[in-house]
């Protein structure tokens, strides 16, 4: 990714230091104490073991697993080049991607990851990138499941519930607008999807840069105070207005911010009840239908944290699932999910090397996560070329391409660190910035740059709804500064308070692309 990576001063540091030594207590007062590894597995951090396993075959398996009930501990998922749309990654470059930013754990943004391990996600259309099934992450429910598709893949909510959903229906009825302000509501046709005549779809920031190029309709701007998950109603994420856009073709994103976007009948009822700065509210639901789409499965998905698609669940309440499909019988390399009570398990077994590892069946890999792994749930991701298992640094399987594939999606193992701020500025302060820097759409370098500054650029530091005012992410702190007609985030070191000395007039240089 291109652009600036700035780091706090050792003089920034010492101006923070109180609030870091705070911190660090407070964190200690709360992580669990050690507990003494398994001897056959090697400890990344309390809480997460990684082994490799050599089985008859011959095969090689690598696995990491999670303690569920480490409140220190979460799972998320990984988009590659962090929009659907743009793009694929490794498994490490995505790793890297997200470790030191912040996440959305507990519905509120600030906490940062430690990224321990990931593996890849689901399958995908290889020319684009696109991940053929829904993806939920850090709450954002970022790309909608296929209704009535069959399985839908492996969940984890805020109560630290870990699930595979089957048959999933979206009600019309229940995915929902409410403008608090009349009590009016309008029905939620799509979220990060093609917009159709008379229609309203929502686009977040895990969409792209932009929404698509319309070139017509009406585009209203909210910004959230939390992630846009699934809340099903009376429950609804909320946001404020802040730009109401008619005609006027794509509509940049922020992290924190949403589009709603409408055509036709729709796009003039959301113009008539848009006003600005008044509240919006945003329900959806998941129904869960069971495993026939017919019965219901009993799972809620309220609340659901991270989660990516996959394929075939090859173990179910314990008992290994027979399954005699093409794709199920053949010995491959596979990545799979797999969980008990306890533990949550990134399962990567290597294969198309007949010395070394030939790969498994779903039968094989049913069998190995209950008898090795004691598992009682597990669910095949993408796999091939594809599969790969990253812990701490390190891919620690030999994919079969050789190298790391590039691919659309994956899932974390996450340590999750406090919350750190900055009290360097105030919101409604004037600020200048010292040195060329980029305007960023979120606080760290994980998100996309949208301009160039110059030295001595005047802008105003902007009030944050998420209360993220100098926020500690990859190293840098961020505020939200408003630079004319630009806003974005800057990292702290390239900017300074303004004396009021008299300035040339500001340069902002737009960039030729962005990452």
């Amino acid at each position: 990714m291109g652009g600036m990576r700035a780091y706090p001063s050792h003089r920034s540091w010492r101006r923070h230091l109180p609030a870091l030594l705070l911190a660090s207590l407070w964190w200690l007062t709360i992580a669990p104490s050690p507990a003494a590894p398994h001897p056959d597995w090697d400890q990344v951090v309390p809480g997460i073991e990684y082994q490799a396993f050599t089985l008859e075959g011959p095969n090689r398996a690598f696995v990491v697993r999670m303690d569920r009930h480490n409140p220190s501990l979460t799972l998320d998922s990984a988009i590659a080049s962090g929009s659907l749309l743009d793009g694929k990654e490794t498994v490490s470059q995505m790793a890297a991607r997200y470790d030191q930013a912040i996440n959305g754990w507990g519905s509120v943004w600030g906490k940062r990851n430690r990224v321990l391990a990931a593996i890849n996600g689901s399958f995908f259309e290889l020319e684009t990138g696109v991940p053929w099934s829904g993806v939920v992450h850090s709450e954002w429910y970022a790309k909608w499941y296929g209704s009535l598709s069959g399985s839908t893949g492996f969940a984890w909510t805020n109560e630290r519930v870990a699930f595979i959903g089957r048959c999933i229906h979206h009600r019309p009825e229940r995915q929902v607008v409410t403008f608090p302000a009349s009590g009016e509501t309008m029905l939620i046709d799509g979220v990060n999807t093609d917009r159709g005549r008379n229609q309203l779809i929502i686009y977040t920031s895990d969409y792209s840069l932009n929404t698509p190029s319309h070139e017509s309709g009406v585009e209203v701007v909210v910004q959230m105070t939390r992630p846009m998950g699934i809340l099903p109603l009376p429950a609804m994420a909320r946001g404020y207005i802040r730009e109401l856009r008619v005609d006027q073709g794509p509509t940049e994103m922020q992290f924190d911010t949403v589009v709603l976007s409408a055509s036709g009948k729709k796009g003039e009822e959301l113009q008539r009840l848009a006003r600005f700065s008044s509240e919006v509210g945003i329900s959806l639901e998941v129904t869960d239908l069971g495993e026939d789409c017919r019965s219901g499965g009993g799972i809620d998905w309220t609340k659901t944290y991270a989660g990516v698609g996959g394929s075939y669940v090859f173990l179910q309440d314990g008992d290994v699932v027979d399954l005699d499909k093409d794709g199920a019988v053949v010995q491959n390399p596979r990545t799979a999910i797999c969980f008990n009570d306890d533990w949550i398990f990134f399962v990567v077994v290597d294969g198309r090397a007949p010395e070394y590892s030939v790969g498994m069946d779903m039968n094989q890999l049913g069998r190995f996560c209950k008898r090795r792994l004691e598992a009682t749930w597990g669910i095949n991701q993408d796999g091939g070329g594809s599969s790969t298992l990253w812990v701490d640094g390190e891919v620690k399987n030999r994919p079969s391409d050789g190298s790391e594939r590039a691919v659309a999606n994956g899932m974390l193992m996450v340590l999750i660190e406090p919350k750190v701020s900055s009290r360097a500025f105030a919101r409604g302060q004037q600020v200048m910035v010292s040195q060329d820097s980029h305007v960023y759409l979120g606080p760290g370098t994980n998100y996309p740059w949208r301009s160039v500054l110059r030295p001595m650029t005047l802008g105003v530091v902007q009030d944050s709804l998420g209360d993220l005012d100098g926020v500690l992410a990859k190293g840098s702190f961020w505020w939200s500064i408003r630079f004319g007609k630009t806003d974005g985030w800057v990292p702290e070191g390239a900017l300074q308070p303004y004396d009021g000395r008299p300035l040339p007039p500001p340069e902002v240089v737009p960039p030729a692309t962005s990452p």
